[in-house]
């Protein structure tokens, strides 16, 4: 790629609910931030999906679509899912699973930070400092079975768990990359916590196994052992012990939600489902349809995805101005918080408000 120009096709999937007001926010903050780089271009691509494109059409989300994403240099993702629309077997309708068996995207990223001027969950004043990553395994673990199970007699339905040796690998080589990026910044002491229920479940014990295997190329990350159980007793007590953590499809999906909660709101989180050549970047929240069209969502974790995805494309074309974008949107993000109220916390700053004031601290920076 020529240094002096940068252009990425980005697949823009806003969703049902409040998708596209917090997506339109994140357009509108990228198209600001891209103007402090010569030769940057976002080309963004609009595509339909979700629960109301499921009810319209009877797909949620069609091979055009899924061909888009594939050629996309990286996928913005929104929020999906109605509660009245629903697939015949009674599950949800959940575009960003199919998009993750796909793409191969094996490893689910989710900062979960703290902002100080914010109401705390937790009375500890500590908790004004959380600062974790949880790393999410996404192929395979319990909801392996999604489509597979079965149901016998309409008297006992069976799922299987699967674990195997490649993908608790390559999600453990992730977790200590992360953790060694935030040791080199100096943030967090690196340290990996392997979270797992090794002492119930045989493919607990061996993701663990996996796990140390991995530890042991790494010396200079720690690395800890902890079961599900007590780790959620942690996380309630002490989140902001933890560094990064990594687990099984399932319990991540608990924890990241848990961890998100703790430290304020999962409209403040950001998520990333990363593989080795595609990702997708969404915020942590769901759609909140009841809230949708009244300009009241937080359009935080949409955004912080963004940045998410700016430093993943940063790595992949070895574009440092990429990076340093990220940066720019992560710091105009904390100097807004810690003038704008959101409505959530019980303020007065909804999606538009938040959003300008991201954009004014991005033209000042």
């Amino acid at each position: 790629m020529d240094r002096r120009d940068f252009r990425f096709r980005i697949a823009v999937l806003a969703g049902d609910g409040i998708g596209p007001e917090v997506m339109t926010a994140c357009l509108q903050v990228l198209e600001v931030l891209q103007e402090r780089f010569d030769g940057a271009r976002f080309d963004f691509r609009p595509l339909e999906a979700g629960a109301a494109h499921y009810h319209k059409t009877g797909t949620a989300f069609s091979d055009e679509s899924m061909a888009e994403c594939r050629k996309a240099d990286a996928i913005l993702f929104g929020a999906v899912g109605l509660p009245h629309v629903r697939y015949p077997d009674g599950t949800e309708i959940a575009t960003h699973v199919d998009l993750r068996a796909e793409l191969d995207l094996y490893a689910g990223l989710h900062p979960i930070r703290s902002y100080p001027r914010l109401p705390r969950v937790l009375a500890d004043k500590r908790a004004a400092a959380v600062d974790l990553v949880l790393v999410r395994e996404l192929s395979e673990g319990l909801l392996y079975s999604r489509g597979r199970g079965s149901l016998e007699n309409d008297t006992v339905a069976r799922e299987t768990m699967v674990i195997s040796r490649d993908a608790s690998r390559r999600v453990s080589e992730f977790a200590f990359r992360v953790a060694g990026r935030r040791a080199k910044s100096k943030r967090r002491p690196g340290r990996v916590s392997c979270v797992d229920q090794a002492n119930v479940l045989p493919s607990m014990a061996f993701f663990r196994k996996i796990f140390g295997e991995v530890a042991a190329a790494h010396p200079a990350i720690s690395a800890e052992y902890a079961y599900v159980d007590a780790t959620a007793a942690k996380l309630v007590r002490s989140p902001w012990d933890f560094d990064v953590l990594v687990t099984e499809n399932a319990c991540g999906s608990v924890f990241s939600s848990l961890a998100a909660a703790l430290a304020g709101s999962l409209s403040l989180a950001p998520t990333a489902e990363i593989g080795d050549r595609h990702a997708v970047f969404q915020p942590a929240h769901g759609s909140a349809p009841d809230i949708a069209g009244r300009d009241i969502a937080n359009p935080v974790a949409q955004i912080l995805s963004a940045a998410l995805m700016l430093d993943w494309l940063a790595d992949q074309h070895g574009e440092p101005r990429l990076a340093h974008a990220a940066r720019i949107l992560e710091n105009a993000v904390e100097k807004a918080m810690a003038v704008v109220y959101p409505i959530a916390f019980g303020g007065q700053d909804g999606t538009t408000a938040i959003a300008k004031a991201i954009i004014s601290h991005i033209r000042k920076a």
